[in-house]
């Protein structure tokens, strides 16, 4: 098994949106080395951290689990989508998406300005300057690390 950081704007997605639909697809990504860990990496039964970004409170929220590995994002196929990708088609798709299932919301958002101050993370992508990668990998000690916090709020 896996540790994951996925990213998502909670006006769009959030981890109160995965609680409620149980499961969701993990569609729109729209960036090769990010694309490359999904359908490469990811794997069922993969555990992530789902991470709020481009809102007031960014940090972690909860946690989901992968139950479905990387397959065709076939909103890359669909004119009226905003993941619409001419060049990706369903005999050669370019993009994929996995499917997750709600795990748990953390008690507070686990804030990056935590996450920064916290020198068990200082290796992990998210913490360093001009990280924009939607999807990362997430160490088991910094998924301890980071899943500590909830409990010391």
């Amino acid at each position: 098994m896996a540790y994951w950081l996925f990213k998502t704007e909670p006006d769009e997605f959030s981890i109160d949106t995965l609680r409620v639909r149980g499961t969701a697809c993990w569609e729109g990504v729209r960036n090769y080395q990010a694309r490359n860990m999904l359908r490469d990496e990811v794997k069922k039964g993969d555990l992530v951290l789902i991470y709020h970004s481009s809102c007031k409170k960014v940090g972690v929220a909860g946690v989901a689990r992968v139950v479905r590995e990387a397959y065709a994002d076939h909103f890359a196929f669909d004119v009226e989508s905003d993941y619409y990708d001419a060049k990706s088609t369903p005999d050669n798709p370019r993009w994929v998406m996995v499917d997750i299932e709600y795990v748990s919301t953390t008690s507070r958002i686990i804030t990056l300005a935590e996450m920064k101050a916290m020198p068990e993370l200082e290796a992990m992508p998210l913490v360093k300057r001009g990280n924009r990668l939607s999807i990362m990998p997430v160490s088991e000690h910094e998924w301890q690390a980071i899943l500590g916090k909830d409990s010391s709020s």
